[in-house]
């Protein structure tokens, strides 16, 4: 196949016209174009005027002879594919169990069940079906399941964000995670689009699909199954422990998630090898949608070709530390998201349209290791401080604290609300943000959003409104394991993964370390049915 860059589309011009621009740019006639499908698309508004530009693969007569003319921009297409690994020859004696069941240990799974090994699945929550009515019941009420919320059960927290799939990390297996979430229910535009999403309505199907494949393919599903003790004999992990049953297996790939606290005191209890990992606290910003589309948009802000518009902000503080936005959701709304009881926790959400009248995006400012003295168990001790201060001063109730921006850039608590009316569920308690935040971090906050203010016009907008607090964008634990065969460095057969053990920040990255400790199992072992 040829591979074609910089091929270009007005704004105004159909996608229909890509066929032409192909024959086109390789001279030839439409007879010769036996295929083609779009790899890449982006937009280039850096003159002013909106142009698509896209990358193509086409199936083509004459292949060779075209490339012979060297025509610009047409290159023979590289092979990206993802190569199943082949398995080893040492006889795995106990099927390979997956500890949770989000973005990693969803692609392990998978991929060990694709083939053969037949894995056994354990996750603290419950089913998508059951989760959602838990997750409704508490957005709905106030009524907290400790076990099943919006971070524990079937699919992860991913399952109740936008399902952004953007990720800096160079690697082949992006294609196995967008092939694999198309497969399985996504929109095939994921797999080309600059920043592409799937929105948490459609995630949650995707998830079940995906949970009945494995099945299938012989893989056990286990929920309301909270890991509370692991089995290790010499070094060596023989098996965990769930309300006291025991699962035997050599093989533990521990995908946890990061809000998996009472899990990461019990590894820390056997003697688990982790360390303390900076993280970043904050709170979300809510503007009008249709102020973030027309700052991006300029005078395309109304145009049908362009979605609910996104930005990215990052600045330096002038006490070091870093501030940025961080999973921006278009269109959507600000969710209550905590796991522990009298603690306040916020997380975005969108559905695939993003339709709603606000945007929304986590404003979070760097924790460093020495903010808590280095010590792992510290890290989420700072965590669950800001939860409880948030929950007291909102009244205890789980409504959120919030604060208008004007108030909070004036340090001066909010009495209402202004023009911007804010989706958390539960309700706000208008208040003032330094109560609850260190003051390095409000600082850092402040200087932020005059920061982003220049960036991008009408972010300090004064109506705008902060609900927090925001404490779980990553994990502030690392489970410290081998560079090259990913298991502990202390416990043999135990795979620290995803999110929860400190190696991702995001659903892809989060798969693809999934795939990675899978296939680590793979290259050295095979497993039989019997």
């Amino acid at each position: 196949m040829l591979r074609i860059t910089q091929l270009k589309l007005d704004i105004d011009e159909s996608l229909d016209l890509l066929p032409s621009k192909i024959l086109h740019k390789l001279h030839m006639k439409e007879e010769n174009l036996l295929d083609y499908h779009i790899v890449k698309e982006s937009i280039d508004a850096r003159k002013g005027h909106m142009i698509f530009s896209y990358t193509v693969d086409c199936k083509v007569h004459h292949e060779q002879s075209i490339l012979k003319r060297k025509i610009k921009d047409v290159t023979l297409t590289p092979d990206e594919r993802y190569h199943m690994p082949k398995p080893g020859i040492i006889r795995m004696k106990k099927r390979p169990i997956v500890v949770g069941f989000g973005p990693a240990g969803m692609f392990s799974a998978l991929l060990l069940a694709q083939l053969g090994y037949a894995p056994v699945i354990l996750e603290r929550g419950e089913a998508v079906e059951q989760r959602v009515e838990k997750v409704e019941k508490f957005w709905k009420e106030g009524i907290l399941d400790t076990q099943c919320n919006v971070q524990f059960g079937e699919g992860g927290a991913g399952t109740f964000s936008d399902g952004k799939l953007t990720t800096r990390v160079k690697d082949a297996r992006i294609h196995k995670v967008l092939e694999e979430f198309v497969r399985f229910g996504a929109p095939k535009e994921i797999l080309y689009q600059a920043h592409p999403h799937i929105g948490t309505d459609l995630l949650r199907d995707i998830v079940k699909e995906i949970r009945k494949e494995i099945i299938a393919l012989g893989g056990e599903f286990h929920f309301s199954s909270c890991v509370d003790d692991l089995m290790i004999e010499n070094g060596q992990i023989t098996g965990v422990k769930v309300n006291d049953q025991i699962y035997e297996s050599e093989h533990v790939i521990l995908a946890i998630g990061h809000s998996a606290r009472d899990t990461y005191r019990m590894l820390k209890v056997r003697g688990v090898y982790m360390k303390a990992k900076a993280f970043a606290v904050g709170a979300r910003i809510e503007h009008p949608q249709a102020l973030i589309n027309e700052a991006q948009y300029k005078t395309y802000a109304h145009h049908p070709r362009l979605g609910a518009a996104e930005y990215r902000l990052v600045h330096k503080a002038d006490n070091g530390r870093g501030v940025y936005t961080f999973c921006m959701c278009p269109g959507g709304t600000v969710v209550p998201s905590t796991s522990m009881e009298g603690g306040v926790v916020v997380n975005g959400m969108s559905e695939h349209a993003r339709d709603k009248e606000n945007a929304n995006s986590a404003i979070l400012v760097q924790v460093h290791t020495d903010d808590f003295d280095d010590d792992p168990m510290k890290g989420i001790a700072y965590q669950e401080t800001l939860e409880k201060k948030a929950y007291e001063i909102a009244g205890s109730t789980y409504e959120a604290p919030a604060q208008l921006v004007k108030d909070f850039l004036k340090y001066q608590p909010s009495t209402h609300i202004g023009s911007v009316k804010p989706s958390y569920a539960l309700g706000v308690h208008m208040c003032d943000l330094h109560d609850i935040l260190p003051e390095p971090i409000t600082t850092a906050m402040k200087q932020g959003i005059i920061g982003f203010d220049h960036k991008l016009k009408g972010f300090a907008m004064e109506d705008a409104i902060l609900t927090g607090v925001e404490t779980r964008s990553s994990s502030p634990v690392r489970l410290q394991r081998d560079d090259k065969e990913y298991t502990s460095v202390n416990v043999k057969g135990l795979y620290p993964c995803g999110e929860g053990a400190g190696y991702a920040g995001g659903i892809v990255s989060a798969a693809i370390d999934g795939l990675r400790c899978a296939e680590k199992i793979i290259e050295y072992y095979h497993y039989e049915m019997l």
